[in-house]
């Protein structure tokens, strides 16, 4: 592999630390050469690392370009990889020219890189904004950086992450804590906790906050002390305010510092409070050295810092919230401990240098492969389903479908119909379209090879006849548009009306290739209506696939709750319905059985929040014992990991059902819809009652039941077992409509 990177050769900071770095370690794997347009200490530095370099000098850019297009075409190059304004414009110049494929590195948001600068700003940073939508593919150096270019409209399909590595080998500091604090002439004692900061003293990493938050922790945390590494334009103003506050000798100014392993060794809480960022060295230094960190929720900072589980983040400027984060850490060695190894943990495995080679060849590669990708046919799949609705069991159908079909063929371009695409294009990095916005997806719909109708119970005209009416209405236009129609591991029915009846059969029997069913209930449904024209699979609900997150994240996450990782407890999910409300008693007498009974602690985890929070209010507003409520579970590996610690799950929802069974916790349905019972006899399970006919006896006796089998691992298991074995049917399904090879089971 041959990729040359065009570059200004002026850089400083992040991006000359990011370019060096990376392009050191690439040499030792692949050719590769950076090309400057100016001279400098900056090729000179490059020079000195072993990076080839050459430099192209001169204004007359028609000229440059010329001798630069000879260079690329007599050296045989296979990718252009760009740095800042003038590599984006070269880099524009040169992709037709060559008709090699162009990606430019994002480094920090192109709006602002020119400010107070008028001139260049006019300049080079409208140049810049336009050569960027003329390139193939970017790099953002953060997450948080492809966020912010999926929100400008950049194409999500040609936008890759990537982060700047850290060289994770041990480093032994030169100075012990001891001796660090002594050389800045400090008595702090050993029993003091020390909180620091390494950053510019400007306003933009608002330091000020920090004081005023330390302040505030001080107060009840009088061992705490604030240890401030760099120096800037408010150094004074900050030493005035620290004198202002009373912390002026708990607050220690270091200056410029280059020892920063000694700096580090001396902390026990590291901070960020910066206004914005992308993803700043600051934080993964202080995650080597193990360090719990608070930050502010800017730029990249929550893609390391998970807030409860790998440290603490605050709303940027909230000097309330700081404070009292810093007074919990200060009070709690033990929480440090946690907080500091699973950082320290996520970085070595995300943020390691090797990590960053790794992920830029992998890059390489995508963009080699996809530039043999055969242009101009049609390609690509457009999902429809209930997605963006805020329910995590549709959430977690959209990320299933998507993972097999990028497992299936990692360049295949992804549609999806949502009611919140801005949403779904940033959660899943797929493009997406509004669900009603029929131009646009017809039109799509002429692009695509395969259409896929995916997951859950779309099939049924119960909560709404028009819903039925319209995913009947896309499927027939997919077809009629030249797409293979297949139903992706959904449910079927209940369908009451007979002409719902008569249309839906005469929809699927003429306009759908392939079906994958959930359930067998479900086969039963299509046979007694007629539908037979379809390939029609016996398969699983998609989401059986999905992992729970690791152990030490969920028990971040149950710590965060204020929850005993290692505590007994039952989960309660719940939903609105017709006769709910005249159970709801029944649900919290039950509740406080389980944990008199049990010794269970009630915790209600809602699955779509906007509905079934009301529902477990009225539950919990009628108990007499402890509780706990997780109104947000967050991703579908969090969910997952949540109830993973539960010892009985009860649920009126489906997923919460597969979410649990999938992690071998005795499962108690109440049925409000056929597909509860239909999953639950199709696993082998059979404690499950009607919501209609639910008394607090018969729930209390299924609850019974379930605990008894909390250590019958194998019983519980083995029709979830069974449901993995079967649901790769439905990508080998979605492989033969696609002409791909079917995945290794």
């Amino acid at each position: 592999m041959k990729v040359i990177h065009l570059i200004s050769g002026g850089d400083s900071g992040g991006a000359k630390t990011h370019v060096h770095s990376l392009l050191q370690n690439l040499a030792r794997t692949i050719d590769v050469t950076m090309v400057c347009f100016m001279d400098g200490p900056f090729a000179q530095e490059a020079r000195e690392l072993g990076i080839p370099t050459v430099i192209f000098p001169g204004k007359n850019l028609l000229s440059t370009y010329r001798e630069l297009r000879r260079f690329i075409v007599d050296g045989k190059y296979e990718i252009i990889h760009c740095h800042g304004a003038r590599g984006n414009m070269m880099g524009a110049l040169l992709r037709r020219s060559t008709g090699l494929p162009v990606v430019s590195t994002v480094h920090s948001d192109y709006r602002l890189d020119y400010l107070g600068r008028p001139l260049a700003r006019l300049f080079y940073g409208t140049t810049n904004t336009v050569a960027l939508r003329l390139l193939d593919y970017r790099i953002g150096v953060s997450d948080a950086m492809v966020d912010l270019l999926i929100s400008r409209g950049f194409d999500p399909d040609r936008l890759f992450a990537i982060y700047n590595g850290l060289d994770f080998s041990p480093r032994h500091p030169a100075m012990t804590r001891a001796e660090y604090l002594n050389s800045l002439g400090l008595t702090w004692g050993e029993d003091c906790v020390i909180a620091g900061i390494a950053a510019r003293l400007n306003p933009v990493k608002d330091i000020a906050t920090l004081i005023r938050g330390f302040a505030k922790a001080h107060q009840t945390a009088p061992q705490l002390r604030l240890l401030i590494a760099g120096d800037g334009e408010e150094r004074e103003r900050l030493g005035q305010l620290a004198k202002e506050l009373g912390v002026e000798d708990e607050v220690c100014f270091a200056g410029w510092v280059t020892d920063t392993d000694s700096f580090y060794n001396a902390l026990d809480i590291n901070t960020l409070t910066s206004l914005s960022e992308t993803f700043p060295y600051a934080l993964t230094e202080g995650a080597r050295a193990g360090l719990p960190t608070v930050a502010s929720r800017v730029g990249g900072v929550p893609y390391l810092i998970e807030d409860g589980v790998t440290g603490f983040l605050f709303e940027a400027g909230d000097a309330e919230t700081l404070g009292r984060h810093l007074a919990n850490l200060a009070g709690d060695a033990t929480l440090r401990s946690h907080l500091g190894g699973r950082l320290y943990q996520k970085a070595r495995d995300d943020f390691s240098l090797e990590s960053t080679l790794q992920r830029q060849l992998q890059i390489y590669e995508t963009i080699l492969r996809r530039q043999a990708r055969q242009k101009g046919k049609r390609d690509g799949v457009l999902v429809c389903g209930a997605y963006g609705r805020g329910n995590a069991g549709d959430d977690a159908i959209l990320e299933a479908i998507v993972a097999e079909l990028r497992a299936l063929d990692p360049d295949l371009p992804v549609w999806v119909l949502s009611r919140k695409p801005d949403s779904t294009r940033m959660t899943y990095r797929v493009n997406s379209i509004y669900t009603f916005a029929f131009p646009r997806f017809l039109n799509r719909m002429r692009k695509t090879r395969l259409y896929i109708n995916g997951g859950g119970s779309l099939m049924q005209d119960v909560t709404s006849h028009r819903s039925l009416w319209f995913y009947l209405f896309t499927i027939s236009a997919a077809k009629i548009l030249g797409n293979q129609v297949l139903m992706y591991g959904c449910g079927i029915g209940p369908i009451h009306s007979e002409s719902n009846r008569a249309r839906a059969a005469r929809v699927l029997q003429k306009r759908v290739d392939a079906i994958t069913l959930r359930d067998t209930h479900s086969r039963e449904e299509l046979e007694s209506m007629g539908v037979t024209n379809p390939k029609i699979v016996l398969s699983a609900d998609p989401t059986v696939i999905l992992p729970a997150a690791p152990e030490p994240v969920v028990d971040g996450l149950l710590e965060y709750e204020g929850l005993d990782p290692k505590g007994r407890y039952i989960g309660f999910t719940l939903r609105p319905w017709p006769g709910f409300r005249e159970k709801a008693e029944v649900f919290a007498a039950a509740a406080d059985y389980a944990y008199e009974k049990h010794g269970l602690t009630p915790v209600f985890l809602p699955i779509e929040s906007r509905l079934d929070l009301g529902a477990i209010r009225q539950v919990t507003e009628k108990m007499h014992g402890p509780y706990h409520v997780i109104e947000d579970t967050g991703s579908s590996a969090h969910t997952i990991g949540l109830f993973s610690r539960m010892k009985v799950a009860v649920s009126m929802r489906l997923h919460a059902l597969v979410f649990a069974a999938s992690q071998g916790v005795p499962l108690v349905g109440v049925v409000y819809d056929q597909k509860i019972s239909s999953f639950l006899s199709y696993i082998g399970q059979d404690l499950y009652t009607d919501l209609s006919e639910l008394t607090l006896e018969g729930l209390k006796a299924h609850i019974d039941t379930a605990c008894e089998r909390i250590d019958d691992r194998a019983f519980l298991t083995e029709g979830v077992d069974r449901l993995r074995q079967v649901e790769h049917r439905n990508s080998e399904t979605a492989a033969a409509l696609l002409g791909c090879p079917a995945p290794q089971v």
